[in-house]
């Protein structure tokens, strides 16, 4: 049987193989270049919580390029889920530092704090599961998505696959579902309430929205016209 002392000299070989084996399965981001994907980690947890209750799974969705989506769309969500997007280089280290120190004084990893990359990230490939094997993947790709592809790129993948709502996927869905038109054609208070609702979809309902959804907008809205 091993001693204690055989046990910790162990460790950090253990802990090298464990990441170096993260790191090599960690998935091509390269495809997404040319090719729009069929379907996310995200989708099929929702598909199969679908299932698991006896539902057929909702999925709407229309894919759209970048320069069909409003350009007051693209902003609002910006503004409301990464405001440092076209800086950064996947991961805001300021905001990573907050988060981190806000869950190491509460105990656990709640904050947000992600970026839109990684949040694209997290979305395509891999579990909402709350740990730090995760999140260090999730870094990784948001890197190698950085690396691969042009920030209008990563805006255009976002928009088109995060979750606006029960099996209502990317914003052209969202915007005919909620307000009868194309993405494109969307104006800055339809824009700014969509961008309001992402935190949280399946609770904020743009087509009855709530007072902190509404609040949310506002927000919203007057750094919309700040910006011009």
């Amino acid at each position: 049987m091993p001693s204690l002392l055989q046990i910790v000299a162990g460790a950090p070989a253990v802990v090298f193989a464990f990441l170096a084996y993260s790191f090599l399965t960690l998935p091509d981001v390269r495809p997404l270049k040319t090719s729009n994907p069929q379907t996310t980690a995200f989708m099929e947890l929702r598909a199969e919580e679908a299932r698991a209750k006896g539902q057929t799974p909702r999925h709407v969705q229309h894919w759209v390029g970048y320069d069909r989506v409003s350009p007051e769309l693209r902003q609002a969500v910006t503004i409301a889920e990464d405001d440092a997007f076209w800086k950064h280089e996947g991961v805001d280290l300021e905001q990573l530092q907050q988060s981190l120190e806000t869950d190491w004084a509460r105990g656990q990893l709640v904050r947000g704090g992600s970026t839109i990359t990684q949040q694209l990230a997290k979305n395509l490939y891999l579990s909402p599961a709350k740990n730090p094997l995760r999140k260090l993947r999730e870094l990784i790709i948001a890197r190698r998505l950085e690396a691969e592809l042009h920030k209008s790129r990563i805006l255009e993948l976002y928009l088109n696959v995060i979750e606006w709502g029960d099996g209502i996927y990317g914003a052209d869905a969202a915007a005919r579902t909620y307000f009868k038109k194309p993405a494109s054609d969307l104006d800055p208070s339809e824009s700014a309430l969509l961008a309001a609702a992402i935190v949280n979809p399946r609770l904020f309902n743009p087509a009855k929205p709530s007072r902190g959804l509404l609040r949310r907008q506002q927000l919203i809205l007057r750094r919309l016209g700040s910006a011009g």
